[in-house]
């Protein structure tokens, strides 16, 4: 009797427990489905936002990953589960005029793991629904990187008629996406003054503020990793303004809680993510924050088939705590659940050990050239700080790391190779 295991949500675990266990099971037993048709490494996509990274050549084609790794990938976006049928309930996949390209559709599962990531939290501050963007999806970067654009544009034309022209984007969130698309911004806006925006003065006329609500950027990482990143983004003329509770969005600036204003053309959201809405109408338990609730074997609570895993799970931890949002759990998560649903599908015992988060630490990319951050692990036994080209080598094997789980070793090195001799026959940022 054959398993039908049904993936929903393809990001870092999703993406590569489906391919995992394509390669194991084969595509008449694991399904993947997601509301988008190609696949970016959610990490980088304050490359794509900001021009440094080609989304179109970075992507990866959720069929050509089923073809090679052995899934079927359904288009579409989950809409309910039928908990009694044992059916998701998959909606019809619209093209940009709304015309249906695919129906809606029902598929029957024995096995549901449920990774549909996170979106924007903005905690109901005034405003910042309507006037902000925000890095949830391929998308959005792509549309905060044409805006971007357009912006330059028009202050290059007004700089050229003698007038002033500036673009003011406001950060709001000092965490790790916050940080990387300030450093990124500044990089791509050096660049952009080098082709077509010469009259721009990429430090003057493109002001990058990044607001943070704690006493300092990256509270929850070491403070030595915390000042290091404050003084790469000082030295990159990026202005940090820590304490700052942001109160009030308009079109045309941002207000926090003590009446300091600062003006903005455009604003992005990185102050805190939530779960899906989605996850609070699928009659499953879920915390207050819409979190699902999973015990330490990625089980749905009150569940015996349906899983959870990354963003959208709340996983406890041996210590009382709860499993942080990044993507080094949600592929320890995967690697969990391969061996799970393995056994599963082959009529077997479950292995009785419960998931155990391993925290390896965290790296932040400051620039194409600089990362910071701190190790954590067997290797050593204290937390070791990072910086410079060593950091950078690291964060950048951590993508090429979740390539090869997708990909293979030999296509990713392909890949990495190619994207190498691309990157010094085109311009550093994407233009059109």
């Amino acid at each position: 009797m054959q398993h039908r295991i049904v993936i929903v949500g393809g990001g870092a675990g999703g993406l590569e427990l489906a391919c995992k266990l394509g390669r194991k099971l084969g595509a008449a037993q694991v399904t993947l489905v997601d509301q988008q048709l190609f696949h970016i490494w959610k990490p980088s996509l304050h490359e794509v936002a900001a021009g440094t990274l080609d989304i179109h050549q970075e992507g990866l084609s959720y069929q050509m990953l089923a073809h090679d790794n052995r899934f079927t990938f359904c288009f579409g976006a989950m809409t309910g589960i039928d908990l009694a049928a044992k059916q998701l309930q998959v909606a019809a996949a619209l093209d940009d005029t709304g015309e249906e390209l695919v129906p809606a559709r029902v598929l029957p599962f024995d096995q549901l793991v449920i990774s549909v990531g996170s979106t924007a939290n903005h905690f109901n501050v005034p405003g910042a629904a309507e006037h902000t963007l925000s890095l949830n999806r391929p998308a959005d970067a792509e549309h905060f990187r044409l805006r971007m654009l357009k912006l330059l544009t028009a202050a290059e034309l007004r700089k050229s008629a003698g007038a002033e022209g500036q673009v003011r984007i406001v950060i709001i969130g000092g965490g790790a996406t916050g940080v990387e698309l300030a450093a990124e911004l500044r990089e791509a806006s050096v660049v952009h003054s080098r082709y077509g925006f010469r009259r721009l003065d990429p430090h003057r006329d493109v002001q990058i503020t990044l607001l943070e609500g704690a006493d300092r950027i990256l509270a929850p990482l070491p403070e030595k990793v915390s000042s290091a990143a404050a003084q790469l983004l000082r030295e990159r003329q990026v202005t940090v303004e820590t304490g700052c509770r942001v109160a009030r969005i308009t079109p045309e600036q941002v207000e926090d809680a003590t009446g300091r204003v600062f003006a903005a053309d455009l604003v992005v959201w990185a102050a805190g993510i939530k779960a899906p809405d989605v996850l609070g109408t699928l009659g499953l338990p879920t915390t207050r924050s819409g979190l699902l609730e999973v015990g330490s074997n990625l089980l749905v609570k009150e569940q015996t088939d349906i899983y959870a895993l990354g963003d959208c799970a709340a996983c406890p931890t041996a210590d009382g705590g709860w499993v942080p949002p990044r993507a080094q759990a949600a592929h320890q998560q995967a690697s969990y659940l391969v061996k799970v649903l393995t056994r599963r599908a082959m009529d077997q015992a479950v292995p009785s050990q419960p998931y155990v988060y391993k925290d390896h630490g965290s790296l932040v990319s400051i620039g194409t050239q600089n990362s910071v951050g701190n190790l954590m692990g067997n290797l050593f036994r204290s937390t070791w700080y990072v910086q410079g080209l060593l950091a950078r080598t690291m964060y950048v094997s951590l993508h090429l790391m979740h390539h090869q789980a997708v990909l293979g070793t030999l296509r990713t090195g392909v890949l990495a190779v190619a994207r190498f001799l691309v990157k010094r026959a085109t311009p550093l940022v994407k233009l059109h």
